[in-house]
């Protein structure tokens, strides 16, 4: 392994039980995600996941969208404050698994240290819901919330997208989307990324060296390809490392992880982004694990990504002025 795994997720590992990802049904992912519900609402998943900052305020809405109605999971600052910045969202669990409150911790603290309006996307999952509908929900509830900003309190021209994991594909999917759109995206945070979905994601040499993983394991990565893509969907279509033209994207931060089967796909697209003229901040964590900023409570290194994460959108937020928003639009394509 590349890396070197925590020795509190080490021991966690130890005293849990994985499924049988390469022969897990549908029915049992259903299950599966709800014991995860369970386990991290407990004593013990509070202390992995870490406490919200107290300067935060949590609140859940709901988000009215075409044929559909989805949760948003709320943070903001407990002091207050209007025009806010707008970061949206995107939680991980290979569009199979997860929801808003594993990010508590991260998110709350963004919220209270940015500040900023932070509103986390409650999506649609597969089994019930494969691929595209994560992405659909992903486009409409951007687009919602910039076009009801008024009522987040929040600056529809300083709007930043973040996302881990699978999540990740979400929110580098709705930056390039942006652009095409004309959205004033100035920053996108990408954690642990998953960002390519063809079966080139076993060939990256990561899959391989960091085959014994405790987290995002190869058979876990097997089972969400199996699950979330329909047979007959083009996973290229939501793969943003094979995309064509990422021309004109937001300022980029993507956090790699030593130890992660993924880690590969952070440096790929950190370069595609930069052979397109976009600024892109790679950094990896050797001592961290996949979705090691869901689980603080175990990895150390998530305090210093935090602390990255916030000082990077601080830069890129707080500066409100016409010249920032006139910039954003030069940027777009043609």
């Amino acid at each position: 392994m590349r890396g070197k795994v925590p020795l509190g997720v080490r021991i966690l590992s130890a005293l849990s039980t994985e499924p049988d990802w390469d022969s897990i049904t549908p029915a049992q992912v259903i299950e599966v995600r709800e014991a995860q519900h369970r386990k991290r609402r407990s004593a013990l998943g509070k202390i992995v996941t870490g406490r919200p900052d107290r300067g935060a305020l949590i609140t859940t809405h709901t988000l009215p969208l075409p044929g559909r109605r989805l949760s948003a999971r709320v943070y903001r600052p407990a002091q207050g404050g209007s025009a806010l910045p707008l970061i949206v969202a995107f939680h991980g669990g290979g569009l199979i698994l997860g929801a808003p409150d594993q990010d508590d911790w991260l998110l709350s603290h963004l919220a209270a240290e940015c500040p900023a309006v932070v509103v986390s996307v409650d999506y649609r999952l597969a089994p019930e819901h494969p691929v595209p509908a994560p992405v659909e929900d992903a486009y409409d509830s951007v687009s919602h919330i910039v076009d009801e900003a008024a009522r987040w309190e929040a600056d529809p021209t300083r709007i930043a997208l973040l996302g881990a994991s699978a999540g990740a594909t979400l929110a580098a999917l709705t930056a390039i989307r942006a652009v095409e759109l004309g959205l004033p995206v100035r920053a996108q945070v990408l954690i642990n990324p998953q960002l390519d979905w063809t079966e080139r994601v076993f060939e990256y040499p990561s899959f391989t060296e960091n085959a014994d993983s405790p987290t995002a394991t190869p058979a876990n990565c097997r089972a969400v390809q199996r699950i979330a893509l329909p047979e007959s969907f083009d996973p290229r279509a939501i793969s943003p490392v094979h995309s064509d033209d990422l021309a004109g994207l937001a300022p980029t931060l993507v956090q790699a992880v030593g130890t992660d089967p993924l880690e590969d796909q952070a440096p790929a697209y950190a370069d595609r982004l930069r052979h397109a003229g976009v600024e892109a901040t790679l950094t990896r964590y050797p001592e961290a694990v996949h979705a090691f900023l869901s689980m603080p409570g175990l990895v150390p290194a998530a305090r210093p990504a935090r602390a990255e994460i916030l000082a990077f959108l601080r830069r890129h937020l707080l500066e409100r002025s016409d010249s920032a928003a006139t910039g954003t639009a030069k940027a777009g394509r043609p």
